[in-house]
């Protein structure tokens, strides 16, 4: 990212909006927003086949890991949405450290997205690169774009991509039954 050219476009925006960028709390503001943008779109540098490359021993039960947390930024209005990723996979050979579920995670959430897209391409990336028996993925998040704005309203949005073996009533069961257990 060009952080100089952010920095110029920031103060730009408050100019068209009627601040003065020179003003004591906002003298800062395009560096601030520079770095925050920098942060907040690391993803793009992601790569999930070198994120998933690294698998260890041989495991046949199902993996599932709760609650990842995600922020991301809507590509329409570019407001925040956030919530909580489940993920599971029944591997056919072998599993990834669980961080790298996390890590796949930032690498779809943290560039300009749609919740919708970001599930499949969890599910896709897990998929392609570990090749399990199968694979699910529920995201459950709130949309900073339908509270702020438009019809100014909090709703949970849950997306979800069943692969494989979920697609099985029994599996699919077992997982959401697995989801719904507190720790």
């Amino acid at each position: 990212m060009d952080k100089n050219r952010m920095r110029a476009l920031t103060k730009e925006f408050l100019e068209v909006i009627g601040e003065d960028p020179k003003r004591e709390g906002l003298i800062d503001t395009p560096r601030r927003v520079a770095d925050m943008y920098e942060e907040l779109t690391e993803g793009y540098a992601m790569n999930p086949k070198e994120i998933l490359a690294r698998e260890w021993n041989e495991v046949t039960g199902m993996v599932i890991a709760k609650e990842i947390d995600f922020f991301s930024l809507c590509e329409h209005h570019l407001l925040p949405f956030y919530g909580k990723v489940h993920i599971g996979y029944i591997p056919s050979r072998a599993v990834v450290g669980i961080s790298k579920l996390a890590r796949l995670v930032d690498c779809f959430s943290q560039r300009l997205q749609l919740q919708e897209r970001m599930t499949k391409q969890i599910a896709d990336a897990l998929n392609e690169n570990l090749h399990p028996l199968g694979v699910a993925v529920v995201i459950q998040a709130r949309h900073l774009c339908m509270q702020m704005r438009g019809v100014k309203s909090a709703a949970d949005i849950v997306t979800s991509e069943l692969r494989g073996q979920f697609e099985k009533s029994e599996t699919r069961n077992e997982f959401f039954d697995m989801l719904r257990k507190p720790m």
